[in-house]
């Protein structure tokens, strides 16, 4: 019921803003093709709203510079909350804008050049520029119909009846005062979550909501389709991932707004007429030091009541007037072992992420130990009761707070005065709000308080609209059962939460599987079975053998594999964890996994074993090589926890009815006992062919191990068959297949003739293949598979390098 009575208010709130009342005029607000409006003009030469809350026209942004603008007319600084040339300013001399006759409106500067123009092929037809009563700017056609308008095109402010998408994000400014594209954003991600992620020039890093916590846990959901979220003019946002958003004086005749602020924080603002200035009435952070990128690399965040920023020891800031720039060391650290090195504690201080790895019940000293011999790691976090160290190799989010159970501890050469124990003092405020009253919003994590708004609102909106309430009611109520019976309601995103991640009984699972008969492979560590669950959904049922955790444990680490979601990592829907009984519940894809087609000419996935497997072509190839790619990406770089997967081979890599790749069996590292009876494993996890050389030396691990076996994986989808099967040629009996196959290669790619890859691609082909990605690929993975790891790249560069090739055009194929 309570989904439902969201979803309803959603509905009923784009109905309103359907029939939202703009009255036009034709003079003071409108402007004619042919004319346009002078920079000299200034606050004479504007477009005004009917109801003069919006003009548009020049704004002064700097030192004779001017943008192009939307601003609300009565506050007390001139608000901007739209601007078409945001990182361009124009002169404050003979630059124009200009509403041509073609029904284009184009910005030009002093010399005439073109900085902005409106979508030339949607608005030839237009007659009409008009700023609304919302703020919106459009053009018409002579019918009057929205050919353009502003509110597609959002810089930094949501208005009252805008909507945000898939295609439409806020972006902040680049500081206070400034009106440059800053580096904070609030979007749909992927998952179709709405998001604040800071994307700084060196880092992108997600913070809103809380990456501690799952979707669910944060009140929100991945299951709707439509990405799309709406400021009502009673100062509620509703969002299709259940964001619910209410102004703490919710209620008609107020004006707002919701902006993506400079400091990283969504505020949504309510004007006060009196003084025609703004008072905060919600923020998405009530904490500024949750914030990430804020104080830059190597800077922290101090938790005291002003927020400050402060450079830790040994460290200056980098630009005085910026503290985006970060702090850099006054000393240098030396990659040898003659250099003595020390630790200087940071008492309740964390740098968020960056971890090269981490290790669970270590002392302090081995952490420090660990640290000083990896000569990229620049500090660590050591966590006190669980005995966890995380090892960094940058650091950045770094944050002072009392609530964080551990210490930061950074690396400096032993020589470098200062004490072992430092204390930080901030140096300047981060964010300034005294300029803003702040009075406290909520939104959906305060349910109580939800609910007795809920019903205000309702009585409100009730005796206000009284009649036409019902009406849209009924026809809210009409649009959702109609939509559910084409099968595309949001309804039925709602519906699949219940039956999503969950645990099952053992009986359950048996019953579901036929007694665990139908089986559909197996390794050293788990069976797969087949089964159908209550609701039709057809799942791979894996069987754990040795599990290396008791029920407690075992549920904690699943609990964080069931959170992980991306297009390309196979979902897991449940678990179960019985006595001595350890299974999991997975998405059965319809193609199986990668080696079956690559390596094998019969599959028996469908109990037969005399069924051809046809041979993947190359489209499908490279379709695969990149979703893989992007799924070890997210895996290393973005999930909830940064999961090193440990053994990335083709048996792992399964495909859809699309021969969309998806990965399977990561995060089970943790979870299973490797080297028992009949394993493929050795001592160490791995499958033999694809493990990195640093399991053999009793390196650390890193996901550099997952980029070497993505390499070789890489490899055989090229070559088309497993590479430790190869058969290396006389005289070099004693050299292991894949080092003679590499170092083969490398005698011929230094030519730069690319006929070479004709004698190594799959001959099954039949010279259907494009060159040029499949060279591309080959020197990608030679990247992959470097004896060294410092030389591999990341698997975010992996998948751009691939991307980089994927618009080859059709006519460069054989």
């Amino acid at each position: 019921m309570a989904i439902r009575a969201t979803q309803l208010s959603f509905f009923v709130s784009i109905l309103l803003i359907s029939f939202h009342p703009y009255f036009a005029s034709t003079t003071r607000n409108a402007l004619q093709r042919g004319s346009s409006m002078s920079v000299e003009g200034g606050g004479s030469d504007l477009l005004t709203s009917p109801d003069n809350s919006f003009s548009c026209g020049f704004y002064p942004v700097g030192t004779n510079a001017y943008c192009f603008s939307i601003w609300f007319t009565d506050t007390k600084d001139k608000t901007v909350v739209w601007m078409a040339n945001r990182d361009h300013p124009v002169n404050g001399q003979r630059s124009r804008v200009s509403f041509r006759r073609d029904g284009v409106m184009v910005l030009t500067d002093l010399d005439g050049s073109i900085v902005w123009s409106t979508n030339a092929s949607s608005a030839t037809d237009a007659d009409t520029a008009q700023l609304l009563n919302g703020g919106n700017l459009v053009l018409k056609n002579p019918k009057g119909e929205i050919l353009w308008q502003s509110f597609d095109y959002p810089t930094d402010t949501l208005l009252p009846a805008q909507t945000i998408d898939r295609h439409k994000k806020l972006i902040s400014s680049k500081g206070k005062g400034s009106y440059y594209t800053g580096y904070y954003s609030f979007y749909f991600d992927n998952d179709n979550v709405l998001r604040l992620i800071y994307d700084g020039p060196e880092i992108s890093s997600i913070y809103w909501p809380s990456r501690d916590r799952s979707v669910f846990e944060s009140g929100r959901t991945y299951y709707n389709s439509s990405r799309i979220a709406v400021l009502d003019d009673l100062g509620s946002f509703f969002s299709s991932d259940l964001l619910n958003i209410y102004a703490s004086d919710k209620g008609f005749g107020v004006k707002r707004r919701l902006t993506m602020d400079y400091d990283g924080n969504l505020r949504l603002y309510s004007l006060k007429k009196s003084s025609g200035s703004w008072v905060v009435s919600w923020e998405a952070i009530s904490r500024p030091c949750d914030v990430h990128g804020l104080c830059g690399r190597n800077g922290i965040c101090v938790f005291t009541p002003k927020h400050m920023c402060s450079c830790p020891p040994g460290h200056e800031r980098v630009d005085p007037t910026d503290w985006s720039r970060g702090c850099r060391p006054k000393f240098t650290l030396a990659c040898d072992q003659t250099q003595q090195l020390k630790f200087v504690e940071l008492p309740h201080v964390d740098f968020y992420g960056n971890d090269l790895n981490y290790k669970r019940g270590m002392s302090l000293e081995d952490c420090k130990k660990w640290c000083s011999n990896e000569c990229s790691c620049r500090g660590f976090s050591y966590k006190w009761g669980e005995a966890v160290c995380y090892i960094k190799d940058t650091l950045f989010n770094g944050y002072q707070s009392i609530n964080f159970p551990g210490n930061a501890y950074l690396k400096l050469p032993s020589d470098y005065e200062t004490s072992e124990s430092a204390v930080l003092e901030g140096s300047e405020a981060m964010c300034n709000t005294n300029e803003t009253e702040i009075i406290t919003g909520y939104s959906h994590m305060n349910r109580s308080h939800r609910s007795r708004t809920t019903w205000l609102y309702l009585g409100c909106f009730a005796g206000a609209i009284g009649f036409i309430e019902i009406l849209f009611i009924a026809l809210g109520w009409w649009f959702l059962f109609r939509r559910r019976d084409t099968g595309n309601s949001v309804e039925d995103g709602y519906c699949a939460i219940s039956s999503q991640f969950r645990k099952f009984a053992y009986s359950e699972l048996k019953k579901e599987t036929k007694n665990f008969t139908e089986e559909l492979g197996r390794g050293g560590s788990a069976i797969v079975y087949k089964g159908v669950l209550e609701d039709d959904r057809v799942v791979a049922v894996k069987k754990l053998g040795d599990v290396i955790h008791g029920e407690g444990e075992f549920w904690a680490e699943v609990s964080t594999i069931g959170r992980i979601n991306h297009m390309n990592l196979v979902r897991m829907w449940g678990f179960c964890s019985e006595k001595n009984h350890r299974l999991l519940v997975y998405e059965l894809l319809e193609h199986g996994s990668l080696d079956k087609h690559l390596f094998s000419k019969f599959s028996s996935g469908n109990g037969s074993s005399n069924v051809e497997v046809g041979v993947l072509g190359w489209k499908e190839r490279y379709k695969i090589a990149l979703g893989a790619a992007k799924g070890l990406a997210y895996l290393h770089h973005e999930c909830l926890e940064w999961v090193i997967h440990c053994d990335v081979k083709p048996e792992n890599i399964l495909l859809d009815s699309d021969f969309e790749p998806k990965i399977a069996d990561f995060g089970l590292a943790k979870l299973t006992q490797r080297g028992g009876s009949g394993s493929e494993f050795t001592h160490i996890r791995g499958t033999k062919g694809y493990m990195a050389p640093e399991w053999a030396m009793n390196l650390p691990i890193t996901a550099k191990v997952d980029v070497y076996s993505f390499g070789i994986v890489l490899m055989e989808i090229v070559k088309g068959i497993r590479l430790s099967s190869l058969v290396v040629e006389q005289g070099e009996e004693e050299e292991v297949p894949v080092a003679w196959f590499v170092k083969m290669i490398k005698k011929k790619i230094v030519s730069k003739d690319d006929s070479w890859i004709d004698h190594i691609i799959d001959p099954r082909l039949d010279g259907r293949f494009v060159k040029k990605q499949a060279v591309r690929m080959m020197e990608i993975a030679l990247s992959c598979i470097e004896e060294e790891r410092s030389k591999r790249p990341s698997m975010d560069s992996v998948v751009q390098g691939l991307q980089e090739v994927e618009e080859i055009e059709k006519n460069n194929a054989k």
